[in-house]
């Protein structure tokens, strides 16, 4: 049940192809070989409103936040993060600020419903 979602300033739209950019993010998720397929989502948010350090809005960004259920070893975590930066430094190195965080999620406490 990972979730990839990738948050960006809306500078970045005029400068990366960003659903080309999720779609590769997307692959990414998929060919690791640690999901269920089915059950990757991945999605963007466009931001409109975000400051950073003393340069407010100036600085543009991505920030890649891949949520998944515990249980993968830090080895198979820092491979899938190193992987999401490979294609992030591919396709928008000229972005001033590129982040990826994978984040556990509690197996004991997360809940799904699928209709």
């Amino acid at each position: 049940m990972p979730n990839l979602v990738m948050e960006y300033s809306n500078s970045v739209d005029e400068r990366v192809n960003v659903q080309g950019l999720l779609e590769d993010l997307h692959q990414v998720a998929i060919q690791c070989g640690l999901f269920d397929i089915g059950s990757i989502k991945s999605r963007a948010l466009r931001c409109h409103n975000w400051l950073i350090g003393e340069e407010g809005d100036s600085v543009d960004f991505i920030h890649i936040s891949f949520e998944l259920l515990d249980g993968r070893t830090p080895e198979q975590k820092r491979e899938l993060s190193r992987q999401l930066m490979d294609v992030l430094t591919d396709q928008a190195g000229h972005v001033r600020s590129l982040t990826v965080n994978i984040r556990d999620m509690d197996k004991e406490s997360f809940q799904k419903v699928v209709n």
